[in-house]
């Protein structure tokens, strides 16, 4: 895979990307780049802290797991 691409976007490299991103610009106007931003942005943030908390609660399962099995063995 060559560097400038995206893993699972195929071959999208920074020219395609600067095509798009002057695409965005023409559709929304300059004034709500920093509103769609922080949209973006909190957005992401809040799907991170999703999934932590997805994996926080699979350890919390493998861990009853696991003492329940020590259980079955004592």
């Amino acid at each position: 895979m060559k560097e400038d691409t995206m893993p699972g976007l195929g071959s999208i490299g920074m020219p395609e990307l600067l095509i798009v991103l002057m695409i965005i610009i023409i559709i929304f106007g300059v004034g709500k780049l920093p509103e769609i931003g922080g949209a973006l942005g909190k957005g992401i943030r809040e799907f991170r802290v999703a999934q932590q908390g997805l994996d926080e609660d699979s350890k919390t399962a493998e861990d009853k797991q696991e003492k329940k099995e020590e259980v079955k063995e004592s």
